[in-house]
């Protein structure tokens, strides 16, 4: 992931926050075997201090190359929308002379995965996961010998994602001047499209943050 030194995350809290903010939803990506393209699985995951946790169905083809090869991708994105090139013209110039661009956030969490399988294991990475996605316990017990959960373990595997290196990338126009940035947020809000709110309350944040971008 190219990022230019305008996208880049101000700090590791930055990233954090946002993921947090419930962007527990990406894309993982596995080297395939050789002869093969690269794997890759939409997946919710949760956060355990430095590593991912993740679970998935046994038939799901990552396994074998996973086992071959255990350097994965995980990539989590949003927060995006297109800017139309009149919003981005330079003042004094032509609105149809403006380029258009896409803005999103986006983290992407470099890995080392570990295969869970052992039945109580694969239980206790679920109950962290549950506890993340139905904080009010609202589930049966997540026990090896009790239904419905201690039956289904066996048709799942868990992955642990040891993170190793993580980029960050926040692209919102900052390296532009302050009143564009401002007009595009308020344009962004008033089309009220899709992501179009939160990408710029993204763009307002980072406005306030940065202000005027000094290389």
């Amino acid at each position: 992931m190219f990022i230019q030194p305008w996208d880049a995350a101000l700090d590791d809290a930055e990233w954090r926050t946002w993921i947090a903010d419930g962007h527990d939803f990406g894309i993982l990506s596995v080297n395939g075997l050789p002869g093969n393209a690269p794997i890759t699985v939409p997946t919710h995951f949760t956060v355990d201090g430095t590593a991912l946790l993740i679970h998935l169905a046994r038939p799901n083809p990552v396994w074998k190359t996973i086992e071959a090869d255990p350097n994965v991708t995980l990539t989590v994105t949003g927060d995006y929308a297109f800017i139309p090139g009149p919003w981005r013209a330079k003042a004094g110039t032509e609105p149809t002379d403006g380029v258009p661009t896409s803005y999103y956030a986006a983290v992407q969490f470099t890995c080392q995965a570990t295969v869970v399988d052992e039945p109580e294991a694969k239980a206790e990475l679920l109950r962290h996961q549950m506890a993340h996605f139905q904080p009010d316990g609202d589930h049966a017990p997540v026990e090896v010998d009790q239904p419905p959960y201690g039956r289904m373990l066996s048709g799942i595997r868990g992955l642990r994602l040891h993170v190793t290196e993580v980029r960050a990338k926040f692209t919102y126009d900052d390296h532009k001047p302050v009143e564009q940035r401002s007009d595009t947020a308020r344009r962004l809000t008033e089309r009220g499209a899709a992501l179009d709110a939160p990408t710029a309350a993204q763009q307002l944040r980072r406005l306030d943050r940065v202000g005027t971008w000094k290389p």
